[in-house]
């Protein structure tokens, strides 16, 4: 296969961004080669906003070909969250006759070395981020994201989370030298010598199983991890979720191929509605490593069954903002009022859980009692949500009709604080959009228990009235050790309330933050800098991205022979 694409040439091009993600990672500075302002783009081959549309728009109603190997129907059936149909078909394969093609081209991949493949996922990162304008409305008419975070979250940040990928991989395999001259001194005699090659060989096939809500920003990771270090990648997207995830897999095939290897590398497995492919991919041989974001049911089941493969999941945990005191009360207010609203809180990182002391907390604004502060967070929230125009902006669309019954139940589970109400979208009037509820929960009472502590995905909160800000904490801690958190957050004045909360998130292994007033918000994390998720309690057993995500994709295998 002639390459049109030399190692040379990609490692000109992109060693440079390499090298920067490297030291940024070392140092978790803040460092972004994707621009998160739309008009950033249009130039030098990237799309521009109305040309990322017109792409769009012109994969609506039509087969999307890979040209990939063991296609035996085409499917398709997603409904954009605003309304209309996509219409696009997927090859749907005969995985007898896909996997052996995906697993033809490791040998030529394997022996490129840590570098070219690098190089080669840096090039498609560089083609994606030229149609970042094209997914942005892919991930919006999927995920039903309002359209700028479908750009930001579904295109630079996203990215950012696949070139952070990279650079851990590349850390990890160049941890070991390509080649060793050994030699061991034996006294009069002559020395032992030996020379020794290692060489990094990747596990398997990887299967990437996508999710709904963020299907770019939550797949790279695991995409380019294992397609770094060696593995092929088929990618099996949600199926309300595919196009994103479909224009990334015909993306990556094209480079592979320009690149003088085999684009089967990187495949796409659409299924049929009710399916449920996932499930038989997973326990299939040549799958030896499984990323997964979801549900928990299925995470547990992919971690029971899965024997045969590294199993990476994230799934559902229940997030924990406690609120003992506070300098900024305001601040605190709107901070909190816009993570509960941020993509109508379909996100694994939004709060779902307040923990407010029932007599109350002191504040810069004076002293507040418990049905103070739910007050005003819902008067913060109705403040942040009362334009219509700019609410849309915010909330998006619900992904599926379950966060709608989800939302419609809570409001029978305790007082209503903050009632959710209808927005219509003008440009889509088929759109289900509805503002957050606030509901009060004393945790005291049993009944109040078996709410707060399940998962309650999407624009739901509980203002949980509790003794103390130890118990606070403790509650906090029974929380992450039985359920887990992708997020805690909290708001103190006190040292030693700090400090207790710090400690319960070490030890029960929780990301933290504390006193967030200003415009970084608990439900969102930064590439190269913050960790996403933990990997060490019940909401995931792997971490947005750390060494250990990366390390366990391969292992060196040694070839040594007397010098």
């Amino acid at each position: 296969m002639a390459a049109e694409l030399t190692a040379h040439q990609l490692i000109a091009k992109h060693r440079p961004t390499l090298d920067q993600a490297l030291e940024t990672i070392r140092t978790r500075a803040y460092w972004s080669p994707h621009p998160e302002h739309p008009k950033a783009y249009g130039e030098d081959g990237s799309l521009s906003l109305p040309e990322g549309k017109a792409a769009f728009d012109a994969l609506q109603g039509t087969r999307f070909d890979l040209d990939q190997p063991g296609t035996d129907d085409w499917v398709g059936g997603e409904v954009s969250p605003y309304g209309p149909e996509l219409g696009i078909t997927y090859p749907h394969p005969d995985i007898d006759t896909l996997l052996p093609a995906m697993r033809a081209g490791m040998r030529a991949w394997r022996d490129a070395g840590a570098e070219t493949r690098a190089m080669v996922c840096l090039e498609i990162l560089a083609r994606i981020s030229a149609r970042t304008h094209e997914l942005a409305h892919a991930v919006m008419h999927t995920s039903g994201q309002a359209f700028m975070m479908a750009f930001q979250a579904g295109g630079p940040h996203a990215q950012d989370r696949g070139l952070e990928a990279i650079a851990y991989a590349y850390v990890e395999q160049a941890r070991t030298p390509d080649t060793a001259e050994w030699h061991k001194p034996q006294g009069k005699r002559d020395p032992l010598a030996m020379n020794k090659r290692f060489t990094p060989v990747a596990r398997g096939i990887s299967l990437l199983i996508g999710c709904n809500t963020f299907p770019t920003w939550n797949g790279y990771p695991g995409l380019f991890a294992s397609l770094a270090t060696g593995n092929p990648v088929l990618v099996k997207p949600h199926p309300r979720a595919v196009l994103p995830l479909a224009l990334t897999v015909r993306i990556a095939r094209e480079v592979l191929a320009e690149a003088g290897f085999d684009p089967n590398l990187v495949a796409l497995a659409a299924e049929r509605p009710g399916e449920g492919i996932a499930k038989t991919l997973a326990v299939r041989p040549e799958i030896k490593i499984i990323d997964y974001t979801g549900s928990t049911s299925f995470g547990d089941w992919l971690e029971a069954n899965a024997r045969q493969a590294q199993v990476y999941t994230e799934k559902a945990g229940v997030n924990t903002v406690v609120v003992d005191s506070t300098d900024d009360y305001k601040g605190m207010l709107d901070n909190l009022a816009f993570s509960l609203s941020l993509y109508s809180g379909q996100m694994c990182t939004t709060p779902q859980n307040l923990l407010i002391p029932r007599d109350g907390i002191e504040t810069d604004a004076g002293a507040k009692s418990y049905d103070d502060v739910v007050a005003d967070l819902a008067a913060s929230v109705n403040g942040l949500l009362g334009d219509d125009a700019w609410a849309n902006g915010i909330l998006g669309a619900l992904v599926n009709p379950d966060v709608k019954t989800r939302l419609e139940s809570a409001a029978g589970l305790g007082e209503v604080a903050l009632p959710s109400r209808e927005i219509t979208n003008p440009d889509f009037p088929d759109a289900v959009v509805r503002t957050p509820v606030i509901v009060k929960l004393d945790g005291a009472k049993p009944d109040a228990e078996a709410a707060y502590l399940s998962e309650c995905f999407g624009p739901v909160s509980f203002a949980v009235a509790v003794d103390s800000a130890t118990d606070a904490v403790e509650l906090l801690r029974r929380t992450v050790r039985d359920k887990g958190a992708m997020t805690v957050g909290a708001y103190t004045t006190s040292d030693e309330v700090s400090a207790a909360i710090e400690e319960t998130c070490l030890e029960e292994c929780a990301q933290l933050s504390l006193n967030l007033t200003g415009g970084v918000y608990v439900n969102q994390t930064a590439a190269f800098s913050d960790f996403h998720g933990s990997g060490g309690n019940p909401a995931a057993n792997a971490a947005l991205c750390d060494g250990a995500f990366v390390a366990n994709r391969f292992r060196v295998v040694e070839i040594r022979k007397d010098a």
